[in-house]
């Protein structure tokens, strides 16, 4: 069966997959953003359905302030006698940790820390024992994966950290993941950093603890030698593999697509590849020839039910429990500023706005596709409250209804944030004390900002999407489309302290991607 990638779209990064109870579960790293952990079902590993959010609770992760594309890094999920497991880092705070839930529907437990070093744990289960596994440096200074047993119900650690592997040559080793198919054990990881050199390598051992051989046809996988005339595909890597109940295998990864053939950026975020495995004797291959395509021959006929709809990443109000849970706030959730409701936002504003480093009054969803068009109602409120593509704190773009104590009045702005950087492209006085529709359309590279009253719509102005792009911003993340408000209204040669406190009313959120 033909089936097209990405399978999920959007900043949906370092994705992590099991097969339980006759359905697939995928996980995929949030980094800054709450709630964290996006958890996915799927029955046949084509169309893919978030049921939760794994870290539904600042209890279970600390986001206090963290950096940009800090915060809950590569994700993994197991289940082993019928409880479902997920370990991650919180790479701000340096601490590996894991939760768990024997309900995949409901809640997860309280975090249970591991005492082992390094970045995207993952665990593996045999014969009573648990394995935990993870990167680091040995005593070379060279990158290695180390493992050691710990107790599963308390994360204590019952031996010392032995390494494993030192990779296949290629910088930032990491994402190990262990499995076992008939009598060897195989290690796979990622090497190349999470780039346009990311590549998945692999080996195989007798022993859990090796020596273990290197597949001499590394990397697996991987889209480094490409250019965007051959596959908008690149940066292929993180991969996790699954086998269904029938013992076919396949592998989930990451990967981005850049914004044309010849530009060679990417802001949507790294998203997930649903790659085909084969089997020859005792090593496997992936992909075709080892390259990623958006559409691809991959096994799954038997699993696709026909007549299931292509997944749709549009949300407008009236907001239902599925619209809900794809919801996305910036670091801390601070739950009084925000009363959501089927039909309606309603944000108070602080003195925190998008550029600093701190929880702003802002709700947004993933962008994932890139031709899209963001629309909402704001009514008058004192402050600033707008619509924003929001990449972090210093990349963001913002159409925004503002008041100016100076001169007692209400504008329209539209704002650019690029690195330090701030420029204010458009303001004009605001005639009207009506509500206001603020619009966003885009194209794979460029947004257009307008807005309308009384179905009057006048076009403003148009940026670039490069520069929102992780070539441009640095990090790991990809672009939100959201609804924010603030008491701190800033044109960067004028700012204006307003009153904390005021409400800001948002309706008809709309935001049809595709």
């Amino acid at each position: 069966m033909k089936i097209k990638n990405p399978v999920v779209k959007g900043f949906y990064p370092d994705p992590s997959i099991c097969y339980a109870e006759g359905k697939f579960y995928m996980v995929c790293s949030s980094m800054q953003f709450f709630p964290g952990v996006p958890l996915f079902e799927s029955e046949d590993l084509v169309h893919f359905k978030q049921i939760g959010n794994v870290l539904s609770s600042l209890s279970q992760v600390d986001l206090h302030n963290i950096p940009s594309s800090g915060g809950v890094f590569a994700p993994t999920i197991r289940y082993n006698n019928g409880r479902f497991y997920m370990v991650t880092t919180n790479d701000s705070l340096h601490k590996n940790f894991y939760v768990y839930t024997d309900d995949i529907y409901g809640e997860w437990s309280e975090p249970i820390f591991v005492d082992q070093g390094g970045i995207d744990p993952s665990l593996f289960f045999e014969d009573g024992k648990t394995y935990f596994m993870s990167n680091g440096d040995d005593t070379d200074g060279r990158g290695c994966i180390f493992q050691s047993e710990i107790d599963i119900e308390t994360g204590e650690r019952l031996t010392e950290p032995r390494p494993l592997w030192n990779g296949n040559g290629g910088r930032y080793l990491e994402s190990p993941h262990m499995y076992k198919f008939g009598r060897y054990y195989y290690l796979m990881a990622a090497e190349g950093g999470t780039e346009f050199g990311h590549m998945i390598t692999y080996a195989r051992s007798a022993n859990i603890y090796g020596p273990f051989t290197p597949y001499k046809g590394n990397p697996i996988l991987t889209n480094r030698d490409f250019g965007g005339h051959q596959t908008h595909i690149m940066g292929i890597g993180h991969g996790d593999l699954v086998t269904n109940s029938e013992g076919e295998t396949f592998m989930v990864c990451l990967g981005f697509r850049i914004e044309d053939d010849w530009v060679p950026y990417h802001h949507l975020g790294r998203e997930v590849f649903l790659i085909p495995v084969k089997w020859d004797g005792e090593w496997f291959t992936a992909g075709v020839s080892g390259n990623v395509y958006e559409e691809m021959d991959i096994p799954v006929d038997s699993m696709v039910k026909p007549g299931t709809p292509d997944t749709d990443y549009s949300i407008s109000m009236p907001f239902n429990k599925d619209d809900r849970l794809r919801l996305s706030y910036v670091r801390d959730y601070k739950a009084e500023n925000y009363d959501i409701t089927d039909d309606s936002i309603t944000l108070t504003t602080t003195e925190i706005p998008l550029t600093k480093q701190d929880s702003p009054t802002f709700v947004g969803v993933r962008q994932s596709e890139f031709d899209t068009e963001l629309s909402v109602n704001v009514t008058k409120t004192l402050g600033e409250a707008g619509l924003t593509i929001y990449m972090d704190d210093n990349e963001h773009y913002d159409i925004a209804r503002v008041y100016v104590p100076e001169k007692d009045m209400h504008e329209i702005i539209v704002r650019y944030q690029v690195g330090d950087a701030t420029a204010i492209s458009y303001r004009e006085k605001l005639h009207t004390e009506d509500v206001v529709k603020l619009i966003i359309t885009s194209t794979s590279t460029e947004y257009e900002f307008a807005y309308s009253i009384n179905g009057q719509i006048r076009k403003l102005c148009k940026a670039q999407s490069k520069y929102l792009s992780t070539e441009v911003a640095g990090g790991f993340t990809g672009v939100f489309g959201g609804v924010y408000a603030t008491s701190k209204v800033m044109f960067g040669y004028e700012d204006y302290d307003v009153n904390p406190g005021e409400k800001a009313v948002f309706t008809e959120f709309n935001f049809r991607q595709g």
